[in-house]
């Protein structure tokens, strides 16, 4: 038989064969319940071209055991379904792997998936599964352990915790911890040393950002890029009360590094000291670390099923919130009229809450 016989007959078994995805459902993430999820899958999913497992998870960690397994075992896909913790644990399992990560977002910030423009609606996101369009990304790394979106400490760590003790969850309740607690927060001194040298800044935050959110379309980094191999650094400097609601504004308005108080630089690693140990946050998990705190990115080291109409966000700002944006702006320009931490403030606080409720 001829060499093109034997490349002919090679490519139609490949062609024939089915992709194997392995559905890994966290089954306390969202709204959804496992059995509606399940089913969901089984209707949605184009069973000639996949052949579909699906694992429950049983307890914290789980994820990365079961990823782990299916990347060994050569499985193409493995999706997370679940919330932003449950995309981590996958998502650090099949770094430098061929198996690529699938997302079905079912949690309250889904900051990767809306970065990857993956629909929040279950059905939508398992039809770009469907579509199998696969590209590499960057992801970073913060004390050896692997983050997808971001990484912080200071203000960005502490809100990490108040955020996971709320007994809510969601960009209302992002904003009112922002509000509340950002004014009684104390920022702290920190030495950063990147490629171009050594820095100190006097800050309430350091967020180094591989995407641009840090969900419910939180942006802290509008301009990032999950393809550029570098990180996008920023740094927020000390805000007062009536500074505290643009800020908030501008987090979802697309529109943070316009802001005053906000210094973004972009770099390949870097290495920042504390005068003691804290809290950071990968990826919205607060944990306790050392002063010392290195940070890395890691280039194009993670495979995606990714939106092939839009591989990253590049939505415009929301024209409600910039009329937001603009009228405390107009605040700050005659801040001097208004009363310092008084019942004027608070009021305005409660109105924009009470506006982006209704959005």
């Amino acid at each position: 038989m001829s060499d093109n016989y034997h490349v002919f007959i090679t490519f139609a078994k490949n062609m024939s064969e089915k992709k194997r995805i392995t559905f890994i459902v966290n089954p306390i993430s969202g709204g959804h319940q496992k059995e509606e999820i399940i089913e969901m899958i089984n209707q949605e999913m184009d069973l000639d071209r996949f052949k579909v497992d699906i694992r429950i998870t049983e307890f914290a960690g789980h994820a990365v055991e079961i990823a782990h397994q299916c990347a060994a075992e050569g499985v193409d896909i493995v999706a997370a379904v679940g919330g932003d913790g449950t995309v981590n644990e996958v998502a650090r399992a099949l770094t430098h792997t061929q198996t690529a990560l699938g997302i079905v977002p079912c949690g309250s910030g889904n900051g990767l998936a809306r970065h990857l423009c993956i629909p929040m609606n279950t059905r939508k996101a398992l039809g770009i599964l469907n579509e199998c369009v696969i590209m590499p990304f960057d992801y970073g790394v913060v004390n050896d352990i692997p983050f997808f979106c971001t990484c912080g400490m200071g203000f960005d760590a502490f809100i990490s915790l108040k955020f996971a003790e709320a007994g809510k969850r969601g960009p209302i309740t992002y904003v009112e911890n922002v509000l509340k607690e950002g004014l009684n927060y104390q920022p702290e001194t920190y030495e950063v040393e990147d490629e171009t040298g050594a820095h100190r800044y006097k800050a309430f935050l350091i967020a180094c950002a591989n995407a641009s959110q840090y969900g419910n379309n939180a942006y802290i980094a509008p301009e990032a890029s999950m393809r550029d191999g570098v990180l996008d650094v920023i740094i927020m400097e000390p805000f007062d009360a009536l500074e505290a609601p643009q800020i908030s504004i501008d987090l979802f308005n697309k529109t943070l590094s316009n802001n005053s108080k906000i210094k973004h630089f972009q770099t390949r690693k870097i290495h920042i000291h504390r005068q003691q140990p804290g809290a950071i946050h990968y990826d919205g998990d607060p944990i306790m670390t050392d002063p010392d705190v290195d940070i890395h990115i890691e280039h194009l080291g993670l495979r995606i099923v990714t939106n092939p109409e839009a591989t990253e966000d590049q939505s415009q700002p929301n024209p409600v919130l910039n009329a937001f944006s603009d009228f405390f702006n107009n605040i700050n320009n005659v801040r001097e009229d208004i009363e310092k931490g008084g019942r004027k403030i608070q009021a305005i606080n409660k109105l924009m809450l009470r506006k982006l409720s209704k959005l």
